[in-house]
Formats: C-alpha cells, structure tokens, sequence
C-alpha cells in the first residue's frame, strides 16, 4: 500500500527515459529539418515490465504525477504510459508539445516545420491523447518557445483546448522570465486560462533561475517544477576531470556520450574546468560525511533550494531502473545537509556561475 509522501516538496515523475529502443528519425527527415529531434536518445527503460515496476516504486512513496512529452522516445513514451494503464493507477499526467517535433508525427509532410500554430497544436495534443490512450489529461505544456508564431495566436488556441476539456492544467517551460510575463498579461487581458507551472533546470550547480525568473513566477502565481537534480548525472561520482580529455569510462548512451547530440547537449551545460573545480570542492566534503554526490544534490533540492511546498513547486526526478529509483526517492525524504556542504555547494556555485548555461532556450 502506498505510502503518504515524506518529501518537503512534491516530486514528479521524469518518464523520458521509457520508450522503444532505436527510435530515430529518417536521416532525409534530419536533411529537410535540422531541428527534428525525436527523443530516441534519452529512452534507457525498453521494456513494459521493467517500465511497471518503475512507476510501482515511485507510487510506493506516496507520489502520483507524471511528466513526459510527445517527442520523449520517438513518441513510445507516451505508448509505453498509454500501455501501462496508467488512469487505472491514480497517475496524475502531464505531457509537453515541442516546436521540434517531428512533423510526421502530426501529420504533416516531412519538409514542415513544427510550430505552436493553432493547427500543430491541435494536432500534437490529439496526437499525445492517442498514444496515452485517454481522453483527457492533467497539464499539457509548451515544451520550448516558438517565437515565430504570435503568442496570442497561441494562446488563444491553448485556451480553446482547454475549454474543450482536453487538459485541466497549462504550463510552459524553457521561457525567458521577461516571455513569461508577457504571456501572463496577454492571457490576463484576455481571460485566457494562465500558465500555472514553469518547469526549467535548476540544481545546486544550475541555478541561473533564482535571480529573475523565481521573482517573475512568484508574482504571478506559477509554481516552479525543477529538471535535471543531478545534473543529468554529472553530480555523482561518475565523473572525473580525467575525462575532460580522455572518453574513457564514458557509458555509451549516457546523457554524456560525446557521439550522442544528448551528450553534446549536455557537455555544452557541465562538461568543463570550472564545473569539474565545482566538484573538487565538493567531493572531500561530501565524503567526510559519508555522503554521495547524488545523495547530498537531492537533499540539497530538498531542503536548501528556493522550492517551497507552499507554492506548488516540485523537482523532477528520472530513472533508468526501479532500484536507482527507490535509492533517490530514500535521498529526497532526508532532511537538511550539515552546513559544511551546504558552503562547499554554495562555494561551487560561484565558481561555475560564470560559465553557467542560460535556463531559457
């Protein structure tokens, strides 16, 4: 039976890692548009049963709501969640529509590009209903901005859906602060259904959002839903500055493999100097205290970041196996770090902060 959640923040469920294995897109697809990303990459949990057990440790610890989106595994992320019952199961769903997805996908020719026109965006979430096998679901995000399409056009098209009862919550993710407002005040002149959660990256090594983009959501009422805890793994002990010139030890599919464009993504976000001087001051810290990197970045989320219950604020949380699952749902319902590492992380932060990647795309 499941338990009542121990965490001090809610925590979401990140499903990219589920879907097909060797989904891609047609190289003639990547030839008419190089921005088609299929999500193939990120999907490390290829089968149902291993997928069940999965969701069967993460509703355990009491927690419900899942986040996935239509271009996470080709598209089999939302099948496998579709497949997997999940109404049956009390699961709380949300999905994302990106600008980069795959135009067959839509419907459309391979030559379109995707865009959050009122057409794609009908489109993409009668789409993702299909393939969760549901008539409706809980939130449906903008996944990235689309700057080439009018936000009202947008928004105005969001709000239809929503009265068409496809999705009870709306959120964006991946706007600038100032973007943000600017659709806040056009759906508040227009008595258009608001954005209510902004998901971004924040960690204890990312945390370009607190400056203006927390100020920008707390006045208008949007909770903050955080991505990549761990820093897509680079806050573990995986890695070392050895690897900054030598690929050794590099797991092939990782979110760090230099022959993936996940792992060039992600290379682009952590893998240099000044985040590997991040860690060296951590690491003695953290092992005096008998801590693991990961264990003190959850805790960190937790308990020190600026996630507050009170505002509906949640930290995503991916796995690649029920096991790692269940170890950093443990982590996430311990309390605060000792002080110590607390500095050593605040200590960090200033020396990446120089180099650290926007949060916006």
């Amino acid at each position: 039976m499941a338990q009542a959640p121990k965490t001090a923040v809610d925590i979401v469920f990140g499903a990219m890692t589920l879907g097909k294995q060797g989904i891609s897109s047609p190289s003639f697809l990547r030839f008419f548009n190089p921005n088609i990303q299929s999500g193939a990459e990120q999907a490390r949990v290829h089968s149902l049963e291993e997928s069940a057990a999965i969701l069967d440790v993460f509703q355990k610890y009491g927690h419900s709501e899942i986040d996935t989106a239509i271009v996470y595994g080709g598209g089999s992320s939302e099948e496998y969640l579709g497949q997997l019952h999940w109404q049956d199961r009390g699961i709380i769903m949300d999905t994302k529509f990106s600008p980069r997805t795959d135009p067959t996908k839509l419907g459309l020719g391979a030559d379109v590009v995707t865009t959050h026109s009122p057409d794609h965006l009908r489109r993409a979430l009668t789409k993702s209903l299909q393939s969760l096998k549901a008539d409706t679901i809980d939130m449906w995000y903008l996944h990235a901005p689309d700057r080439s399409t009018p936000y009202e056009e947008t928004l105005h098209e969001i709000n239809n859906l929503h009265h068409a009862g496809l999705f009870r919550r709306f959120g964006i993710s991946n706007y600038a602060a100032w973007e943000v407002a600017q659709i806040c005040e056009i759906c508040d002149r227009n008595g258009w259904i608001k954005p209510v959660v902004y998901q971004g990256v924040y960690n204890a090594l990312h945390r370009a959002v607190e400056p203006e983009l927390f100020p920008c959501l707390r006045k208008y009422g949007i909770a903050f839903y955080a991505f990549n805890p761990l820093a897509g793994g680079y806050l573990t002990s995986r890695y070392t500055r050895e690897q900054l010139t030598s690929d050794t030890g590099i797991e092939e599919g990782s979110r760090f493999d230099p022959k993936r464009r996940q792992g060039k993504n992600y290379r682009n976000r952590y893998w240099n100097e000044k985040y590997f001087d991040a860690l060296d001051i951590l690491r003695p810290v953290a092992k005096k205290h008998g801590l693991s990197e990961a264990e003190v970045a959850l805790r960190w989320m937790t308990n020190h970041s600026l996630l507050k219950r009170q505002y509906g604020d949640a930290i995503i949380i991916g796995a690649s196996s029920a096991a790692q699952l269940e170890e950093n749902l443990i982590n996430l319902e311990k309390g605060p770090l000792p002080e110590d590492v607390v500095r050593a992380l605040d200590e960090g932060w200033e020396t990446v902060k120089g180099v650290c990647a926007k949060y916006f795309h």
